[in-house]
Order: structure tokens, then C-alpha cells, then sequence
């Protein structure tokens, strides 16, 4: 599976979801983990109500199954969710990556808990898309 974590420098979970300007994306198994690459974002982040500038970081991780961040607004954790991309929040934006990462890695191996074997179901699809799967078929 792919996580994803919005940072500033590459090595702490440091930046707020809505105005992070780079988000690293790593893969994981219970056998370890690997760096995919970093998604770049540019234009004014910091805006507060400006929702368009989510859209494509929602679109960009939308195959993850979980985004680490410091902070996340209502309206965008809703977004993510909806697309199948838990939010989960950083205990401070000092935890670094590599951290949380090997922790994952570790809780893969084992048990679980509820609420990271149900982020790790398949994502289900809705209306739409079946519709939009059956017509390119």
C-alpha cells in the first residue's frame, strides 16, 4: 500500500495538509517500506477557504490508503475519506517519517488495529464509477 506524508524537509510530518507544498509517498509491506517520490505543489496555499487548491492533492493521492499530516481542515479530511485516503494526524510535527514508517511496518507484521485493517480494505467504488467502468469496456 501507499502512505503519503505532507513535510516541508523530506524527513518530519511538518505541514497542514491544505498548505503543504510537497507530500512524500512511500510503499509499504510487513516486509519494509520504499520511497515512490514527492508530489510538488506551487501557487498560494496558505488561503483559508480557497477549496480548489486541495483538488489536486486529492487527485494526486488518490492511491494511497493513508496521509500522515499536522493538521487537516473538516472539510478536506472529508474529501479524503470519501476517495478512500485515511487522515491521520501527527503526535508533533518533530515525528519523522522514517519513524512512523518502520512503526507501520512492524503493526503490518502483527495485529492491526480496527482502525488500520479498515484503511487497509480495497476501496469500494460507487455508482459513478461502475457506470463509468462499464461504458470503457
Amino acid at each position: 500500500m501507499k502512505i503519503a506524508f505532507t513535510t516541508s524537509d523530506r524527513v518530519h510530518i511538518n505541514a497542514h495538509f491544505g498548505w503543504a507544498k510537497m507530500i512524500d509517498v512511500y510503499e509499504i509491506t510487513d516486509e519494509g517500506y520504499h520511497f515512490v517520490e514527492t508530489l510538488t505543489f506551487e501557487g498560494e496555499l496558505k488561503e483559508d477557504g480557497n477549496e480548489d487548491k486541495i483538488t489536486p492533492k486529492l487527485e494526486s493521492i488518490g492511491d494511497c490508503t493513508i496521509i500522515y499530516v499536522t493538521a487537516i481542515g473538516g472539510s478536506a479530511a472529508a474529501r479524503l475519506i470519501k476517495k478512500g485516503v485515511t487522515p491521520v494526524k501527527a503526535r508533533s510535527e518533530e515525528e519523522e517519517i522514517s519513524e512512523v514508517l518502520n512503526k507501520l511496518v512492524k503493526t503490518l507484521k502483527g495485529n492491526p488495529p480496527p482502525w488500520l485493517r479498515k484503511a487497509l480494505q480495497p476501496k469500494t467504488t460507487n455508482f459513478a464509477d461502475e457506470i463509468e467502468d462499464e461504458a470503457t469496456v
